[in-house]
């Protein structure tokens, strides 16, 4: 059975960092793209960032772009979400996903439960 485990949520102050990490048991995560999304209280889940299977292709939505970066350590079966000038805005559940290297969440097969972020202003 493969199950996606988030951690690394929290309270953060506006400006702040957080790093997310992603681990997977019941499947080799190398094969496969990596995705981040996240939602917010009333909201639509929204795309976040990618990561191809290689490491070599990395997908950004708008929002995160020069705050947010991704990462993947194959040999741990973890990726990362470093999330660096933190906005109350990005206050949501964030959520790691495994599947094809797409901005769209059908593009994925496997989620994890979802870690809370909150920003303070």
């Amino acid at each position: 059975q493969v199950q996606l485990v988030e951690s690394g949520g929290g309270l953060v102050q506006t400006g702040g960092s957080l790093r997310l990490s992603c681990t997977a048991s019941g499947r080799t995560l190398r094969s496969y793209a990596m995705g981040w999304f996240r939602q917010a209280p009333g909201k639509e889940r929204e795309f976040v960032l990618a990561i191809s299977a290689t490491g070599g292709s990395t997908a950004y939505a708008d929002s995160v772009k020069g705050r947010f970066t991704i990462s993947r350590d194959n040999a741990k079966n973890t990726v990362y979400l470093q999330m660096n000038s933190l906005k109350p805005e990005d206050t949501a559940v964030y959520y790691c996903a495994s599947g094809s290297y797409s901005r769209n969440w059908y593009g994925y097969t496997y989620w994890g439960q979802g870690t809370q972020v909150t920003v303070s202003s």
